[in-house]
């Protein structure tokens, strides 16, 4: 099992409720591939950094979990397919080496 984390950024104009069933939707789909959630981190309505679809803002949801490159290939077809899903990035994250110890003379 390999740690990821997902950034999601979310359409503005759709309901609450539609980005919770799409974020439940996306959870039930690592769960269901041998993966395992982890830490959901809402940022809330953010400017993007371009337009998209004309719109200015998105509602960006950062969310970590562990899993197998097969989890991965399916969260990203799930998340191509949702309406309220503006663009998405899902990101291996890289285990922290220790830290050095430098002997000094």
């Amino acid at each position: 099992m390999r740690p990821y984390e997902s950034m999601i950024v979310f359409d503005t104009t759709v309901d609450a409720q539609s980005i919770q069933v799409a974020l439940d939707r996306a959870l039930e789909t690592i769960k269901n591939n041998g993966g395992t959630p982890g830490a959901l981190d809402r940022w809330g309505k953010r400017p993007l950094a371009y337009e998209i679809n004309k719109r200015k803002e998105g509602y960006y949801v950062l969310a970590e979990f562990t899993g197998t490159p097969t989890t991965v290939a399916e969260l990203d077809r799930i998340l191509t397919l949702s309406d309220e899903v503006m663009r998405f990035k899902i990101l291996r994250r890289i285990a922290k080496a220790p830290a050095r110890v430098t002997a000094q003379a």
